[in-house]
C-alpha cells in the first residue's frame, strides 16, 4: 500500500524500489496492477507465493490421523518417518508430497522433529544402579589411603634409571 501512495505522488519506480527495498521487477508488477485497478488491485494481490496445496481443513484431518499413531495407520512400528507421513497426507487429502518436503507441512502444523530415546529393551535400571553403587567403588582404580602416589613414568620397583 505504501507503493500505491508513492505511485499517486508521482514517484519513479526506481525510487520506490530503493525506498521499499524490493526489486525493480516487483515495483514494475505493482505499477501495472495499480494502473489497471488502483489500490484495490494491489490489495487483491497481497498474498505472496504459491497457494498451498492442502488447506486448513485437510491439515486438521492429517493432524488427527498422525495423532492416532503409526500403528493405527497401518505401519508395523511406532515410528513416524517422512515417507510414512507423506503417505498419510496422500491417503487423507489426495495430495502427494515428496518426503523431503513433508517437514514443511509438519512445521506448519506445529509438529517438531523428535528422535526416539536409544535404550535397549533388555535394559535393567535396577541392576545398573546396584552395579554403580556396590560393584563400581570396589573395581575403580583409586589410590590406597596413606600410600604416596607417583607421577613418574617408570614402574614402581624398577631399579634402572636413565643415565
Amino acid at each position: 500500500m505504501r507503493a500505491a501512495d508513492l505511485f499517486g505522488r508521482g514517484a519513479t519506480q526506481a525510487d520506490i524500489a530503493r525506498e521499499l527495498a524490493v526489486t525493480h521487477q516487483t515495483v514494475s508488477d505493482w505499477h501495472g496492477k495499480w494502473l489497471a485497478g488502483g489500490r484495490k488491485a494491489l490489495r487483491a494481490a497481497g498474498r505472496a507465493g504459491r497457494l498451498p496445496k492442502v488447506g486448513a481443513a485437510d491439515l486438521a484431518r492429517v493432524d488427527r490421523a498422525l495423532r492416532r499413531g503409526p500403528r493405527a495407520n497401518g505401519y508395523p512400528t511406532e515410528l513416524w518417518t517422512l515417507a510414512r507421513v507423506a503417505e498419510v497426507i496422500e491417503t487423507t487429502t489426495g495430495v502427494r508430497y515428496h518426503p523431503g518436503h513433508v517437514w514443511r507441512v509438519l512445521r506448519q502444523m506445529g509438529w517438531s522433529r523428535q528422535r526416539p530415546a536409544r535404550r535397549a529393551t533388555e535394559r535393567d535400571d535396577k541392576a545398573i544402579e546396584a552395579w554403580v553403587n556396590e560393584r563400581w567403588p570396589r573395581v575403580k582404580n583409586t589410590p590406597v589411603p596413606g600410600r604416596p602416589g607417583s607421577s613418574s613414568p617408570m614402574r614402581a620397583g624398577s631399579a634402572s634409571s636413565p643415565r
